[in-house]
């Protein structure tokens, strides 16, 4: 799979840029910041302006950027653009309360026109390309067949993978299209659903196969193993995967989906958590506790450990541990332990 093209999706406290380096090293094609709030940035809040920290190492990057005001949000562009990424995705699919309930992210979903206003809005405010991200809709009823869902001018088509007639997703990914948006990267799960159940890829390839669609699309959603990222890519026939969740304390995980050299024996990659707790304190101001903190759901999260037999005092050890001594004690004691298992 060394032809085919893996992102990092962006989660926000998790694809700071000592996590982003780390996953570029191991054959990410493209990284993507954390959620950018656009008021936030718009008002010069420190913490915000941070995250459009990128480094020329991890090219290409995407900055993303969430709001729910299309004046907002273009000045925020702006103000992104500064920074020079090499794409400004625009955030129409986080779930979450504290984003989707007040109007941002998945929350547009139940505001097509005002989600289209921000498309248009974005993409003329800047010179850099805008891309998307999005959800296949609000909740299941948005996945039913329908008759131009969104009431826009199409014309008639039968889908190559279900017959369907027109279906939320597609007549969205169109609009975006023509708002001037140039990727969209579609999770393949309702906002109801949160995380629930699993990814719809067959909706995913409704969009890709649309003979409309000419933008890239992107699919995202439970891609775990590098088996199912070559299904995903051969039955879907999608330009690029994202890859959330599955990259939790596994950044090596790019590499192994495209036959890249990574990290095999446990020792090898406990070697890189060990990495990235450093680069996070760097990242942190150097601060220990806080770099420690802030990598800790990686190394709680990761494949190395699962599995493991009698693990639970010892990832709760590992879970309570402020310095980096003491974590990396409690690592090679685990590689002692189990490392030829």
């Amino acid at each position: 799979m060394a032809e085919s093209r893996l992102y990092l999706a962006p989660m926000e406290d998790v694809t700071d840029p000592a996590f982003r380096m780390l996953c570029k090293r191991y054959g990410a094609d493209r990284v993507y910041t954390e959620f950018v709030n656009a008021d936030a940035l718009v008002r010069d809040i420190a913490s915000t302006t941070r995250k459009l920290t990128i480094h020329d190492a991890e090219r290409p990057v995407a900055i993303q950027i969430y709001g729910r005001e299309p004046e907002a949000m273009a000045d925020a562009a702006r103000i992104v653009e500064t920074a020079k990424p090499d794409f400004i995705d625009i955030n129409f699919g986080c779930p979450v309360k504290k984003v989707a309930g007040k109007g941002a992210g998945a929350g547009l979903l139940k505001d097509v026109p005002k989600m289209l206003e921000i498309a248009k809005a974005v993409v003329n405010a800047v010179h850099t390309p805008v891309t998307a991200k999005t959800r296949l809709g609000w909740d299941e009823t948005d996945l039913l067949p329908k008759n131009n869902p969104l009431g826009l001018p199409i014309t008639n088509h039968q889908s190559p993978i279900t017959n369907s007639k027109e279906i939320f997703i597609v007549s969205l990914a169109e609009a975006l299209q023509d708002c001037g948006i140039q990727e969209l990267a579609i999770h393949g799960r309702t906002r109801s659903q949160m995380y629930r159940g699993e990814a719809d890829w067959t909706l995913i390839g409704e969009v890709k196969n649309c003979p409309r669609i000419h933008i890239p699309i992107i699919g995202n959603g439970d891609v775990t193993t590098p088996e199912r990222a070559k299904e995903c890519f051969d039955r879907y026939g999608v330009d690029a995967i994202m890859i959330g969740r599955a990259t939790f304390g596994a950044p090596w995980l790019f590499a192994e989906m495209k036959g890249l050299p990574a990290p095999k024996t446990m020792a090898e990659k406990v070697a890189v958590l060990k990495e990235h707790v450093l680069a996070s304190i760097a990242w942190c101001g150097n601060d220990e506790r806080k770099g420690i903190l802030h990598s800790r759901r990686h190394f709680a999260a990761s494949p190395v450990f699962k599995g493991l037999p009698d693990f639970k005092q010892t990832r709760i050890a590992l879970l309570r541990a402020d310095t980096k001594e003491e974590v990396f004690a409690i690592m090679d004691e685990i590689v002692a332990k189990w490392g030829n298992e």
